[in-house]
């Protein structure tokens, strides 16, 4: 069964950018979004996250944090972000695990460009699993579905 609105977020921890772990545990009492996308240096992909970047203090004004996970290693999440300057982490999910929690593994195993808001109570807000990855969600569709009370 699929995680939806109103259920809680899938714990995770994670290597990341910044030579940390990251866990969902660190974010709570704050909206929390989680941008899975399919692999670094893709043209969509670094579209999608430097547009998050370009705005982030759409994300910081809701006392919002922001992350990104995909399947590739923290060598080439340090390079893409440092080739970028993105201002927020990108985590390593190399087994998907994370990923298959959170229903966003494609037919063939391969994650789908998926945004999901996690409220300050561990609870999802927003989910939206793309069918086709050639898209992603604004930051003032995101953005509004965190100010949603």
């Amino acid at each position: 069964m699929s995680i939806k609105v109103g259920d809680l977020a899938p714990s995770f921890t994670l290597p990341g950018t910044g030579g940390r772990e990251y866990s969902l545990a660190d974010f709570a009492g704050k909206p929390l979004v989680i941008a899975f996308y399919p692999g670094d240096d893709t043209p969509v992909c670094t579209k999608q996250l430097n547009s998050y970047n370009n705005e982030f203090e759409e994300f910081e004004n809701l006392d919002a944090a922001v992350v990104g996970i995909s399947a590739q290693d923290v060598d080439s999440h340090e390079a893409f972000a440092s080739k970028h300057g993105f201002r927020f982490p990108l985590l390593s999910d190399v087994d998907k695990t994370v990923a298959a929690a959170y229903g966003t593994l494609g037919p063939l195993g391969f994650p789908r460009r998926s945004v999901f808001v996690v409220g300050a109570d561990g609870r999802l807000t927003y989910v939206h699993r793309a069918l086709a990855g050639v898209t992603y969600r604004s930051v003032q569709e995101i953005t509004a579905a965190i100010g949603k009370p």
